[in-house]
């Protein structure tokens, strides 16, 4: 199939082009700039210069594919996550809008839903907070069953970790403790964090494109739940430093994100769709020196 994929150049993507081409697709990738178009055809794929606000654009090359896999999201947008979402929820209808009665596959990346009291599963959605509208993106999407084109999603966990990894929420953490000489934590450190290997996740991301029911919610799931204080540890024992348990103030956004336990099965997934996460989980990476820095 001819694929079109948005954030072509990003990380997720790092691993999704390549599995794409090595199944005997082809890929033509939107790229924003210059960089990042390079990028892309270094993955082997034709870039497309455009972004997600160019609605005509997105519309046209959706037309033009055999599939489309989403997996942009405006970041020059996050200072308003609410406006983010609905940035991407309009690109999203741009993207389907030609798509009815086509049968034409369609994989969006999303978020696993957050639950109180127990790990979130495939039936799980997002229903609030500040990315409460990217639930409604969703939703919206697999909605597109009854249109006659294919749609899933590919919910994607806290961590999609990997060697080359220089953007996430663990490089952010490195950075953090390294300026503050020593790894910190919330509380008692038990909150968890779901993860999964980038390699894993491009491979959902294949099987997804090429054999998931219309309407389906796939969980990219590797670690259920990291406990916050194991990844400090972990961290701090690579870098040298002492770790310790602070107020959430200390950690600012991630001290939020510390006071939350985020947990997620995959079980449906795998019985879905046959995929098995077989890369490093979080700790093997970060014991591994990936993010050393």
């Amino acid at each position: 199939m001819n694929v079109f994929v948005t954030g072509a150049s990003g990380w997720v993507a790092s691993a999704v082009v390549p599995e794409l081409l090595a199944a005997g697709h082809t890929v033509r990738g939107l790229a924003r700039s210059d960089a990042s178009a390079a990028t892309v055809e270094a993955r082997c794929a034709t870039p497309v210069r455009g972004s997600l606000r160019e609605h005509d654009l997105l519309r046209a090359e959706a037309e033009r594919a055999d599939a489309v896999v989403h997996l942009a999201f405006p970041h020059e947008d996050l200072a308003d996550l609410a406006g983010a979402a609905r940035a991407e929820g309009e690109a999203v209808a741009a993207l389907v809008s030609g798509l009815d009665g086509t049968g034409t596959p369609v994989v969006a990346a999303s978020g696993i839903p957050m639950v109180q009291g127990r790990p979130a599963t495939e039936e799980d959605t997002i229903t609030e907070g500040p990315v409460a509208a990217r639930g409604e993106n969703e939703a919206r999407l697999l909605a597109g069953a009854d249109r006659g084109f294919r749609p899933s999603v590919v919910r994607l966990p806290r961590s999609v970790h990997g060697e080359g990894d220089a953007h996430g929420f663990l490089p952010q953490l490195v950075a953090m403790f390294r300026e503050a000489g020593t790894a910190m934590y919330v509380g008692d450190g038990a909150h968890r964090w779901n993860a999964v290997h980038v390699r894993d996740a491009g491979r959902l991301f294949r099987a997804a494109l090429e054999d998931a029911p219309a309407g389906s919610a796939l969980h990219a799931v590797g670690d259920e739940g990291v406990p916050v204080k194991d990844i400090a540890e972990a961290l701090g024992a690579r870098l040298g430093l002492p770790v310790t348990s602070v107020e959430p103030e200390r950690l600012g956004f991630f001290g939020v994100m510390q006071t939350m336990d985020h947990a997620s099965t995959a079980e449906r997934t795998r019985a879905l769709t046959g995929w098995t996460p077989t890369q490093p989980g979080l700790l093997e990476d970060i014991a591994a020196g990936h993010y050393d820095g």
